[in-house]
């Protein structure tokens, strides 16, 4: 007799007693690298094996950033509005609602003013997660708040992009908020106040066209593609073959476009030294 064969009939193991594996005991990288998921998150979200950056949002990036993970999160209410009435195969609202069901999230940038390395710092931080990180008029309108509560306070300010660029059902209001943030962020200039931008993956389309690259100065990520439009696009509309490891975060570095590229681990110390350095202050060696 096999030894798979059931001799009795009717033998049910109830659900709540099968001992499946949870969901998200393991990461794969895309090199094939498989590691721990605790592991991971105490490897600041990068596979230890590899050095790839596995993409975090704001929740991820906040606890990175601030003091104990303390912080107060600004404007945080915003929603978006249906103002063009847009409709593609759902209504706009009905792709707002499931968004924010699906990550909990009220649009796709959390901004946040804490305590790193015990100084204040203004963190705005993109969500890819909320479709697809696309900048709309929320994005934008927390961007200028954010900013302004910089200049007020006189606060520096960092913002993480993570986005594919514009939201098309916002259309031309989106458009907008490329001089819109641009405008804010000259202000903080003008006023002396910092403004660090750090391109993470994918930084691309409208936000690469606007704040993006405004920074006083621009870091990267690791690995990251950052560019306005995606490689095939420009493959397609210029007829030739691309630079190997063109639009990664090493390739803008190598051509000027960034500053330096910092790992995860490392990037509350580098952020909080380039302050420190620039705001003639003394430098801070340990983390609050």
């Amino acid at each position: 007799m096999p030894w798979f064969k059931r001799t009795k009939k009717g033998i049910q193991t109830p659900t709540e007693e099968k001992k499946d594996v949870p969901k998200g005991l393991w990461y794969k990288s895309p090199t094939g690298k498989v590691v721990d998921s605790e592991e991971l998150e105490k490897n600041f979200y990068v596979s230890p094996e590899d050095g790839y950056h596995v993409r975090i949002g704001s929740k991820e990036y906040f606890e990175i950033l601030f003091d104990d993970n303390k912080f107060k999160e600004l404007d945080k209410g915003l929603t978006s509005q249906d103002t063009l009435k847009f409709e593609d195969k759902k209504k706009y609202p009905d792709r707002l609602k499931e968004a924010q069901d699906k990550t909990g999230l009220k649009d796709a940038i959390r901004c946040a003013v804490g305590k790193s390395m015990g100084a204040d710092l203004v963190v705005a931080c993109m969500d890819f997660s909320f479709i697809g990180g696309s900048m709309g008029s929320v994005v934008g309108e927390k961007i200028v708040r954010a900013a302004e509560y910089s200049l007020k306070k006189k606060i520096p300010l960092l913002i993480i992009s993570k986005s594919g660029g514009a939201r098309m059902m916002e259309a031309a209001l989106s458009l907008m908020q490329l001089a819109k943030t641009s405008v804010k962020l000259a202000q903080l200039s003008d006023a002396g106040i910092p403004y660090i931008s750090l391109c993470t993956d994918p930084t691309t389309g409208g936000t690469t066209a606007s704040f993006a690259m405004l920074g006083d100065i621009n870091i990267g990520e690791p690995g990251a593609l950052i560019g306005f439009a995606g490689p095939r696009v420009v493959r397609d509309t210029t007829g030739k073959e691309l630079p190997e490891g063109f639009q990664t975060a090493e390739f803008l570095l190598e051509h000027g476009f960034l500053d330096f590229i910092t790992h995860r681990r490392d990037l509350k110390r580098n952020i909080n030294l380039y302050l420190d350095l620039v705001l003639n202050r003394p430098l801070r060696e340990k983390s609050a």
